[in-house]
């Protein structure tokens, strides 16, 4: 199960990153808005270590977004980087 919250914890902070298309129809806006604030991820994330995953191992997926040539076409877009850094300080701030 530690696997599975793994995993959507690199979803979450894909999804955030990513942003939304430009010609997204209106009910994706509507749930863009809803669920991929930066306040819902650090939420989702919090609720997936508290489960089990380690803030180290949220870390570590950070790093491999931020450097791994798999994501390298997520990193194209400008927005990405700031996004990312954004919700790393989210994340890593204390409660």
């Amino acid at each position: 199960m530690r696997d599975w919250h793994l995993e959507h914890v690199e979803k979450v902070i894909v999804r955030y990153i990513t942003g939304i298309s430009p010609d997204a129809s209106s009910f994706e806006k509507r749930n863009f808005k809803k669920y991929s604030t930066i306040s819902n991820c650090a939420k989702q994330i919090e609720y997936d270590i508290k489960h089990g995953v380690t803030t180290d191992e949220v870390l570590a997926v950070m790093q491999k977004i931020r450097y791994d040539k798999s994501f390298s076409q997520l990193r194209a877009n400008p927005e990405t980087i700031p996004r990312l850094d954004e919700l790393e300080r989210q994340v890593c701030a204390p409660k």
